[in-house]
């Protein structure tokens, strides 16, 4: 029994055949077609499943599932927005079951990440988790009871849209000081290239040629070796963070929170700060902890994930 489990996201779609126990026995990726409008997705994403199909031989496929970049509310098989891709209250389910016969549910792509890794994952057999990546932007999915809180409408887990400054910068969501502006690894990007800019003398620049060449590790290398600039780049880094951290342990008390995308790599060199954090400020004193995680399941959650939608 296989089930086919599709991440779509803004530049690929990668899809696979996923098995009962998560694993997946056959993955395939095409280029997302934007340029085609919504009609051209849809094809796109319909002629994917077809393949995979095709490929599954005489196994048995059960579902499928796609997780999609923005708000999808499976109640009623949409895709409502996505700020990347031509969706816009798109009947995705719908047409994915009348193209192929088979059952289709969506979700959000972080939610589904959240879902592999609590499934399979590192935070196997806990009860409730968020994960947290940091990428692009701020990603969020809950877990509650082993299923995705997506709450009333499908839209629940935006943890990137938390305002941490209600008078700071301009978010293209229309509020001022969201978590993302500050806690996302293009917000560790900008906050390196400033620092670079200020301080010509700083060994930031024996790992980045220029500011536009700074990324998320920059500042954790010249941290490493030995750079006081790093090291405060760093640690103002993890002090934001770590405020969108404590109010989600706050508000939810999760068994765990896992940390994804590529700065989560860095493993205890950025959790080890923050949990001092999270003990210091957090509400509960009680001697049971929110467990801190680096996911484990890397690109592959979103296709494992999305597989499990609905369940």
């Amino acid at each position: 029994m296989l089930r086919i489990g599709i991440d779509l996201g803004g530049t690929n779609i990668a899809g696979g055949l996923v098995s009962d126990d998560g694993e997946i026995v056959f993955k395939k990726s095409i280029s997302t077609v934007t340029d085609k409008g919504e009609s051209g997705l849809l094809d796109a994403i319909l002629s994917l499943c077809k393949s995979l199909i095709a490929r599954a031989d005489s196994e048995e496929i059960t579902s499928i599932g796609i997780g999609v970049p923005g708000h999808a509310d499976n109640r009623e098989g949409l895709v409502v927005y996505c700020n990347n891709i031509p969706f816009e209250n798109t009947c995705l389910s719908k047409f994915i079951t009348e193209n192929t016969g088979l059952s289709c549910n969506i979700g959000n792509d972080a939610n589904a990440a959240a879902l592999a890794e609590v499934l399979f994952g590192v935070a196997r057999g806990l009860d409730s988790a968020i994960m947290v990546t940091l990428g692009t932007g701020v990603g969020g999915g809950i877990i509650i009871g082993k299923r995705i809180f997506d709450g009333c409408n499908g839209s629940a887990g935006e943890i990137g849209h938390m305002s941490l400054f209600p008078d700071g910068k301009e978010c293209n969501c229309g509020r001022r000081g969201c978590f993302e502006l500050y806690a996302s690894a293009t917000a560790l990007k900008e906050q390196t290239q400033k620092a670079m800019e200020n301080h010509p003398e700083s060994k930031l620049w024996e790992f980045a040629k220029s500011p536009l060449e700074a990324n998320g590790k920059t500042a954790f290398d010249a941290m490493r070796a030995g750079d006081d600039v790093g090291k405060s780049v760093v640690e103002q880094y993890i002090k934001y963070l770590s405020v969108g951290i404590v109010n989600l342990v706050n508000c939810f008390c999760p068994e765990a929170i896992i940390f994804g995308g590529g700065i989560a790599k860095e493993g205890e060199t950025l959790l080890s700060p923050i949990r001092e954090i999270l003990s210091r400020e957090q509400y509960s004193d009680y001697n049971k902890k929110t467990a801190l995680l680096t996911a484990s399941l890397g690109n592959d959650a979103g296709i494992i994930g999305a597989a499990f939608l609905g369940e």
